[in-house]
């Protein structure tokens, strides 16, 4: 496939977090109209910044890696010579990058990328418009792509970038049962529930299972070490609600890290109450439970598996009852254990290799402007450290890259402000939040 040079395809991908870092290099590799591509990984420099346990858990490698601010990105865009670039954030990274790129005006900009990391089941308007203005929004299912274009039309705004694909990590060895092996997996989220009673209780039910079924192995999977941070928030870390549960843990049941499909790899029941691990579980073709115990609500995201026959509770998983998928519902999420699933790239990288082609790509023209958002886009566009233009603030232009000594104690300073973060995100604000409830 001929792209703008005779060489490897020049992909920059920009990621906020491990799990979105790990969504942006894969899609990279999937959607580049070539067999040889060269990775370049920018880390956006803030809370959720991966750490190298994160990046190695992932195993997701680049052929060059850096942590930047946004104007750093920028300049490197600028500098680079990208022929493809990926955008892997939140909402509103996203649209202050396309804003951010657009006031480059560079004589041959590179093709922008951006899309989703999981389920889809809060802020779609929202998220969805501070996407617009990329080449290519790419949707997991024909059920996302269906919901993002009548979005985007719903406004007036051009819905063409909107790409059916999947998502890039589904895949590993279809389900097979092993003599003697009879193993569940809990895949926590660090944001959902988000509240002490409600995480306790999860855990307490799945130690309880645990206890009912000694001859079960149970796993209590974690995205995050106690510190760390991932895509969002987690103030109240399940390990240390561990440590604080009555009676102890029972010996068959253990708290386990590592790379997801892995773990998969020996799972012979995956519960969750809304985890995209749900979804490479299903495809799979592992048995998966949709926890309904504390509510089907949108606030947990479970709502989003309404249809799907995943929904259960504990009282009947105790029993020994086991879900079964609805097939017209996994058809729609493109969740599937066929050749389908290779195939469902095939449009979204013959789209980029149509852009590739192009002689004067047309300028990026998000559906935000000063002019449609007057009162939100220039907000958002600060607190990103631009100019209602896009161009960066005084004193935000992108510097010459520190190196030696200098590096060292930078980073070392940049560490030590991480960790009083998080001190304040797990320890000060959950009191503070208790001290208001009185």
């Amino acid at each position: 496939m001929p792209t703008r040079n005779s060489e490897a395809v020049r992909v920059a991908v920009l990621a906020d977090s491990d799990t979105r870092w790990k969504w942006g290099a894969l899609t990279a590799r999937r959607i580049a109209p070539s067999t040889s591509v060269e990775l370049n990984g920018f880390l956006l420099r803030g809370r959720a910044t991966p750490t190298p346990r994160q990046l190695a858990e992932v195993g997701v490698r680049a052929d060059a890696m850096r942590e930047v601010t946004g104007s750093e990105f920028l300049g490197a865009v600028e500098e680079g010579s990208y022929d493809i670039v990926v955008l892997a954030l939140v909402g509103g990274g996203v649209q202050a990058v396309l804003h951010g790129l657009a006031a480059l005006r560079l004589p041959r900009r590179p093709v922008v990328v951006t899309g989703y990391v999981g389920v889809v089941y809060e802020k779609l308007a929202d998220g969805l418009l501070l996407r617009h203005g990329a080449d290519v929004v790419l949707a997991n299912s024909r059920h996302d792509a269906e919901r993002f274009r009548a979005v985007y039309e719903g406004v007036g705004a051009d819905a063409s970038a909107v790409t059916e694909a999947a998502l890039p990590f589904l895949g590993g060895d279809p389900y097979r049962p092993e003599e003697g092996r009879d193993t569940v997996v809990f895949a926590a989220q660090p944001s959902v529930p988000d509240s002490r009673a409600d995480r306790t209780y999860l855990l307490r039910r799945l130690v309880e299972h645990a206890r009912l079924h000694p001859g079960r192995e149970v796993l209590l999977k974690l995205r995050s070490k106690p510190g760390e941070h991932t895509t969002h928030l987690e103030e109240l870390p399940y390990q240390k609600l561990a440590e604080r549960l009555p009676g102890g843990l029972p010996p068959n049941f253990r708290l386990v890290y590592g790379n997801m499909g892995e773990v998969l790899d020996r799972t012979d029941l995956l519960v969750t109450v809304s985890s995209t691990a749900a979804l490479e579980s299903l495809h799979r073709r592992i048995p998966t439970a949709i926890l309904s115990d504390l509510g089907v609500r949108e606030v947990l995201g479970n709502h989003h598996f309404l249809g799907s026959g995943l929904l259960t509770s504990f009282d009947q998983l105790d029993g020994g009852h086991r879900p079964v998928p609805d097939a017209a519902w996994l058809a729609r999420q493109g969740v599937a254990a066929d050749g389908s699933y290779e195939s469902a790239f095939d449009s979204a990288r013959a789209r980029v290799a149509e852009l590739l082609l192009v002689p004067e790509p047309a300028p990026i023209a998000p559906y935000y402007t000063p002019s449609t958002a007057p009162g939100y886009l220039p907000k958002l566009l600060a607190r990103h450290h631009l100019a209602p233009d896009g161009t960066p603030l005084a004193g935000t232009a992108p510097k010459a890259e520190v190196t030696g000594l200098r590096r060292v104690v930078r980073d070392a300073v940049r560490e030590v402000a991480r960790g009083a973060y998080r001190h304040g995100v797990q320890r000060v604000a959950p009191v503070i939040r208790r001290m208001g409830e009185l």
